[in-house]
């Protein structure tokens, strides 16, 4: 890879997104607004079809996707399904044309954005974990804080993309820190809305008045600003999902995985 790589503006490259879910989808839009290309792929048609509605082209297959893209981004549920998306004779790295770029934003374990980064440069591809924190609403409104592992002349070169779906990004160092630092992230996510849920029964089997709980919870420095929202809509007897519990499950389970790992390394 060239030293100096040019900025990978909507006037200099096509994108090709795959994994319409519901972070996604609400990517994959933001980058439409703000002028790109963007071909779009999900294994289901009905959400490609939603992407082409807003201006984005829906390719057959993930082949095709790669063959005709400068920047590939995917925002896929677990580590097996980047795995079937990028590797083997139908996955992108067999499509993409060396000097391709992947942004690849799923949360996964750290050990397979390092491999996938391996195999990319085999090829001629360029991948950087771009973890994502944040949550639909924030990907709508284009306030989600990234988290980037690889290449710093990649980082720089995406910052236009960056732009167009984050309030601020990071690059936290080599291949799969952007991955490591999104377990960091979501292990305080998941064990301070715990911590928030018992201490609020706490309160309520003490008397508290439910309402006035939660009002003067949330004006207290313990709570942070990702717990506010949730705290406005338990005030409302609102709890449908934000983000699915199977994968918040799946987090920890890399979680968990990485702690052993790191632990053993000791």
């Amino acid at each position: 890879m060239k030293e100096s790589m040019k900025p990978l503006t909507a006037d200099q490259v096509k994108l090709g997104f795959i994994g319409l879910g519901n972070m996604g989808s609400r990517i994959a839009r933001r980058l439409l607004d703000h002028g790109y290309q963007l071909s779009a792929y999900d294994m289901d048609p009905a959400k490609a079809k939603a992407i082409a509605a807003q201006g984005g082209v829906v390719a057959k297959n993930i082949l095709e996707l790669a063959r005709t893209s400068d920047v590939l981004l995917s925002s896929l549920t677990n580590d097996e399904a980047v795995r079937s998306v990028y590797t083997g004779p139908e996955g992108a790295f067999s499509g993409a044309r060396p000097g391709t770029v992947v942004l690849e934003m799923s949360t996964i374990s750290p050990g397979n954005s390092r491999e996938l980064h391996r195999l990319g440069a085999r090829v001629g591809i360029d991948v950087l974990d771009v973890a994502v924190s944040g949550s639909t609403t924030a990907a709508e409104e284009g306030i989600l804080t990234l988290l980037a592992g690889g290449n710093p002349e990649l980082f720089r070169a995406a910052e236009p993309i960056f732009q167009a779906v984050a309030k601020q990004y990071f690059l936290l160092g080599g291949s799969g820190s952007g991955t490591a630092m999104k377990l960091v992230v979501n292990t305080l996510l998941g064990v301070g809305m715990q911590a928030i849920a018992e201490a609020v029964v706490l309160g309520e089997k003490a008397g508290l008045d439910r309402e006035r709980l939660l009002e003067v919870l949330s004006q207290t420095a313990l709570i942070a600003p990702a717990h506010m929202g949730k705290l406005a809509r338990a005030a409302i007897n609102d709890y449908s999902p934000q983000f699915p519990l199977r994968l918040m499950n799946k987090d920890f389970q890399l979680i968990l995985q990485a702690s052993h790992h790191f632990t053993r390394l000791r």
